[in-house]
């Protein structure tokens, strides 16, 4: 059982006890974060993880909410939270402090399986939600990112095998990202980020996530034809994450 397995299991319970959605849907009010990424040259979702099975402890005594304002004053487009409690260190709440101060679409990174996170995530003033492919089937796909639609959300559908890569290029979600970290592993692989890049869907928003460390590998990514990057590990790992996504940028964008 990988680790994604292992994570998988343990949000199904979760959901177990979560409430089911009752009444009328309402659209919530959002930034969008496809418009964000939209932008000439290379964007970057900035991302706040306390934790990881991969990395073990990476700023357990982080700020979020300052962390989220450097990243905006060093040019991040959007920012990603981990709300994942046991696996990352996240919580719901820290998206919501996040958010509070902060002009920037915010993504919730979790383990999205059904409609009730979904609204959970609008409820906590997200923008946008992560979709695994790996983590549900092509048809839950689908209905998700039209679930989400109806309340204003945008999916961010992450891929990390070929064989999801063409379930996704079929649905063709206005945003694809490519995470170049083996999910048996857990290592990452910058070259795989060119062998994926030609079978993402044409006019599709395309990210690179995970392995970005430094400049020259944003440039790398963006000379592919990734519009923009997911980079949080390296970051977070410095205990300075404004002033390193500062440095990443210095001379690429």
């Amino acid at each position: 059982m990988n680790i994604l397995e292992q994570i998988l299991d343990v949000k199904r319970k979760d959901m177990e006890d979560m409430d089911a959605i009752a009444g009328t849907i309402q659209p919530f009010n959002t930034l969008s974060l496809k418009d964000s990424l939209s932008s000439s040259g290379i964007s970057v979702i900035a991302e706040i993880k306390m934790k990881s099975p991969s990395e073990g402890d990476i700023f357990p005594n982080a700020d979020p909410m300052q962390i989220a304002k450097d990243y905006e004053s060093a040019g991040a487009s959007a920012i990603s939270v981990l709300t994942d409690e046991q696996f990352f260190g996240g919580h719901i709440n820290i998206l919501k402090s996040v958010k509070d101060v902060v002009s920037i679409p915010v993504l919730r990174k979790d383990f999205i399986i059904n409609s009730q996170q979904i609204m959970e995530s609008g409820a906590a003033n997200a923008d946008a939600f992560l979709l695994i492919a790996e983590a549900i089937t092509d048809q839950n796909i689908s209905e998700l990112i039209n679930f989400g639609k109806e309340l204003n959300l945008e999916a961010l559908v992450e891929i990390h095998s070929e064989e999801n890569a063409e379930i996704v290029a079929e649905i063709s979600p206005d945003i694809v990202g490519v995470n170049c970290r083996n999910l048996k592993t857990m290592i990452t692989d910058i070259s795989y980020f060119d062998k994926m890049v030609k079978q993402l869907p044409v006019n599709s928003i395309k990210v690179a996530e995970s392995g970005i460390k430094k400049g020259d590998e944003l440039k790398y990514v963006s000379d592919l034809g990734y519009d923009a990057v997911l980079v949080g590990t390296s970051l977070m790992r410095t205990k300075y994450p404004g002033k390193a996504l500062e440095c990443l940028l210095e001379g690429v964008v």
